[in-house]
């Protein structure tokens, strides 16, 4: 998380101008640099943050994880309303059967970076979250102290302000900045300082040295697995093998070319330290290392042996129970992210692991919201750990073996690598069969079969063997069918299936989704060829308001045809004969009353662009003079290898700090045209995996610039295809394609990769409406308020409703602008719901709901349709721009004027 100062990013060099580029607390500084010197950061003078204002945290509910550890979720609400969420694992730390210790990358070593639910998987933990701050583009190691299982892996850096979370070998937790302190002794008994262990190369502060390896002497163990130790130290190594304490290699002025083996630890100098080592050490010899953590608020020494698990993080958060003085410069520190901290009970009994969310369902928090929170749940002293795309928390539900993750990361369900992470792990002996649990999906969707057992856990609420049980299932209402094992979901709304077995139960809440549970319905095809014999894969995906996406079983669909005969069996759509003079079909299919559309015309997909003749200039543009790159057509690579790709490479390390974009801009300023009503986009595209935002820029027919995004993080390498509905951004056609471009936003920047490139080839777009448009009326319509009639292409018509004008909106029978400008509308009774098709757009809209589904996606809407004298009126601006049309309103002469 950029912000969070995980990212010390650093460019040293000693030759020739240079930009430097680090990052500190969150604060991005580009300074030139010259002579191979670097910039000093000073002072960073603490921010004194004091957030006072009515704001309220609700808890949601928590479960056991195991013997002393329990998972809490909270509700947030700001002194705005917003709402964020919070998940929490308090520990015990009082409980023998619980402990906190600290897992690194792959093998448990530095320089292997692994997801935080990779970590846990490799180490056994039943929890854990995300841990320290670490520099983006070295090895990957962190910046603060580890211990780990009483072995200090990694030492403070010199950094200011830096806090580190404890907990000793007797279960005390211990929150305090740190530094270190320690030499090495040569048989001869000569002694030199040592600067850290398994540190990457970084800016110190305070040390009047500006690279933390010039004149200095470093340990690096087994646990930092590459051979560079580290990459980009502006130094030249000795370097010096010792195994039990005896030198056993001594490389001059050259880095030793092995890892060091488990055992054994190499000695690192450069400058002094080297100087030393010449005048001091030989193979054979002994040498001593000697070292120990300094609080430096107190100036007492901890031995890292006396701990049982130390990890670091960034500015203290909580003090004495209230949000502290930021310990770093936080000026710069990204807005509302997903956080992670941790911190302790006032009476040291408790430690809090804390995770909050940014995603479909929650804002994310500020760090002085994040203090508010921690101080209203009760942490006594807390600190920041990396957060923003890498907050992660992981947790092994109640009877089950293994961890998931507990909320989408800012990412969905990427989780990021990272270099450690703090684990929960259980320490209890196998225990009795304490309880069962029914384990299954708690969401189902109509027609759907859950697979649904019963679990154990034992007396220490760990996962234990409950035998081959086979209960009776029963369930709380009709919206469960049972029959045997099988558990199939026939209506919408909520169920308790309990489970019997003998004088057992146990029970778990079941929800069968409806339509008002969904905000899209989407089929693997939005359009097809509408022609006799063409058959299409349909299947048909379900995502629910809080992001889940879930196959549609067949039989939970209902499917209508228009403008065409055939059936859909087994997920497949056939066209058995088309309607005469019909230019556009709908195949229109329902899950328990929510739509979704595939168009069938005589146009389907169309190639737009594939880049083996371009007749016009493509070139790259920034919005950043420092940002560099070329956007050309070149030979493809892959399974594009036969075929000419527009590619796309960019440079963004001279832009730090700001938004950048990098553009590929498509003759001159003018664009390329899309000749007519598109209803999706179908794009190749070649990824680099930077987690940068994809777009491309259209200008419509309007005059309007509009937006349409890709990916919104382009997280793959290789080939994929990108499939972007159109019909939710209102774009009036003809459009102008006027350029696809990279996004770096400036928060959260150093989770994103500077450079990169990437490669598009075969831009297609649906067009139903160059074929069904021929068939549309055109011209201009005109009504007025309270009258009868309309004047259609200079000629008055009759109608039988008046429009009518209610709270600054205009109502009126969607018939009357059907009859005019064509299409066809359907009415559900008992539903309240009005269809309607025109072109390439479905809109369905429900009397009383300010809400209307357009094409399968639900979309939010001001006002609602409404029943007035026995007529549904629906409002004239939403549904007539929804389907292609122009509205303008004269409220002197209370006319309002409609155009195709």
């Amino acid at each position: 998380m950029a912000r969070q100062g995980k990212a010390l990013k650093s460019n040293q060099t000693t030759v020739g101008k240079k930009w430097f580029i680090v990052t500190l607390a969150g604060v991005i500084w580009v300074s030139p640099v010259l002579s191979g010197s670097l910039p000093v950061i000073d002072k960073l003078s603490p921010a004194s943050v004091a957030y006072a204002a009515t704001t309220s945290v609700k808890k949601l509910g928590e479960e056991i994880i195991t013997s002393g550890a329990v998972l809490m979720k909270y509700q947030y609400t700001s002194s705005t309303g917003a709402k964020s969420l919070a998940n929490v694992v308090r520990v015990d730390l009082n409980n023998p059967y619980v402990k906190l210790d600290v897992m690194a990358g792959k093998g448990n070593q530095f320089t292997t970076r692994q997801s935080t639910g990779g970590m846990a998987k490799e180490h056994g933990a039943v929890a854990a979250i995300n841990g320290d701050f670490f520099i983006t583009n070295r090895e990957g190691a962190p910046m603060g102290p580890q211990v780990s299982n009483g072995d200090l892996m990694s030492s403070p850096s010199a950094l200011k302000g830096m806090y580190a979370f404890a907990v000793t070998k007797d279960g005390k937790p211990i929150l305090d900045e740190f530094a270190f302190s320690g030499s090495i002794t040569a048989e001869n008994g000569a002694t030199f300082p040592l600067a850290g262990i398994n540190k990457t190369a970084y800016n110190p502060e305070g040390t009047g040295s500006t690279f933390s390896h010039v004149n200095a002497a470093y340990l690096y163990t087994s646990a930092w697995k590459a051979i560079d130790r580290p990459l980009n130290s502006s130094t030249t190594p000795t370097e010096v093998m010792v195994t039990d304490g005896v030198i056993t290699d001594i490389s001059v002025m050259a880095g030793l070319p092995t890892a060091v083996p488990e055992g054994s630890y190499v000695l690192r100098t450069h400058g002094a330290a080297a100087e030393f080592v010449k005048n001091n050490l030989e193979v054979g010899q002994k040498l001593t290392a000697d070292y120990t953590l300094v609080s430096k608020k107190s100036g007492q020494k901890l031995d890292p042996s006396s701990l049982q698990m130390m990890i670091g993080g960034h500015t203290i958060l909580v003090d004495n129970g209230k949000a502290a003085s930021f310990s770093r410069n936080v000026n710069d520190l990204g807005g509302t992210r997903a956080r992670t901290a941790v911190g302790y009970s006032k009476d040291g009994r408790y430690a809090y692991l804390i995770a909050t969310e940014r995603n479909d369902g929650s804002t994310g928090m500020t760090l002085q919201q994040l203090q508010d929170f921690m101080s209203k749940i009760g942490v006594w002293k807390g600190m920041n750990l990396d957060g923003g795309g890498s907050t992660t928390m992981v947790n092994r539900p109640l009877a089950e073996m293994n961890t998931e993750l507990t909320f989408p990361t800012e990412y969905g369900t990427t989780q990021r690598s990272v270099v450690n992470a703090l684990g929960v792990f259980s320490t209890a002996p196998k225990g009795n069969l304490k309880g069962l649990k029914v384990s299954g999906s708690s969401t189902l969707l109509i027609g759907q079969t859950g697979s649904y057992e019963l679990k154990g856990y034992d007396t220490y609420y760990n996962p234990i063997d409950a035998g081959s049980i086979k209960p009776t299932w029963k369930s709380s209402n009709g919206n469960l069918a049972i029959n045997g094992q099988s558990i199939k979901a026939v209506k919408p709304g909520t169920s308790t299936l309990t489970a019997v077995s003998g004088s057992t139960k146990a029970m778990m809440q079941v929800n069968v989704l409806g339509a008002d549970d969904l905000a899209a319905l989407t089929t693997a095809v939005s359009s097809a060829p509408l022609q006799a014999g063409t058959s299409v894969s349909v299947p048909v995906t379900a995502v629910t308001r809080s992001g889940q996406s879930l196959e549609v079983p067949s039989s939970a669909l209902k499917w209508e045809f228009i403008g065409f005969k055939g059936s859909v069996k087994d997920g497949r759509l056939t066209v058995t004969s088309v309607n005469s003079n019909t230019k556009v079909g709908y195949a229109i299919a329902r899950y328990d009353g929510f739509s979704t559309v595939v168009i069938l015309s005589a146009a389907g997909e169309s190639t737009w662009e594939n880049f083996e003749n371009v007749s016009y200039p493509i070139k790259f543009t920034t919005n950043v003079p420092a940002v560099t790159g070329t956007a050309s057509i070149v030979k493809g690579s892959g399974s594009h290898a036969d075929s000419k790709v527009l590619k796309l490479t960019y440079d963004m390390t001279g832009g730090l700090g700001q938004k950048m974009y990098a553009y590929a801009e498509f003759n001159g300023t003018t664009g390329k045209t899309i000749p007519a009503q598109a209803t999706s986009m179908a794009i190749d595209v070649e990824g680099d995996s930077s987690l940068n935002w994809l777009r491309a820029e259209l200008k419509d027919n309007n005059g309007k610039t509009v937006y349409v995004d890709l990916a919104k993080a382009i997280d793959w390498t290789g080939w994929k295809t990108l499939n972007i509905d159109l019909t939710g951004y209102n774009i009036a056609f003809p459009a102008q394609l006027k350029r696809m471009y990279v996004v770096n936003v400036d928060e959260g920047q150093d989770e994103r990769a500077l450079t990169g490139s990437v490669s598009i080839d075969d831009i297609r777009f649906t067009m139903p409406a160059v074929a069904g448009n021929e068939g549309l009326p055109t011209g201009k319509a005109v009504m007025t308020i309270g009258q009868k009639s309309l004047v259609l292409n200079g000629s008055k018509v009759a109608i039988d409703s008046a429009p009518i004008l209610k709270n600054g909106t205009t109502y009126v029978p969607i018939k009357h602008v059907l009859d005019a400008f064509g299409g066809q509308a359907t009415w559900n009774q008992s539903a309240q719901r009005v269809g309607v098709l025109r072109g390439g757009m479905l809109l369905e809209l429900t009397v009383g709901k300010k809400e209307f589904i357009l094409n399968g996606k639900r979309h939010s809407a001001a006002v609602a349709p409404m029943v007035q004298g026995g007529r549904t009126l629906v409002p004239l601006r939403l549904v007539s721009e929804q389907l292609g049309l122009k509205v303008k309103w004269d409220k002197n002469t209370k006319t309002v004027t409609i155009e195709s």
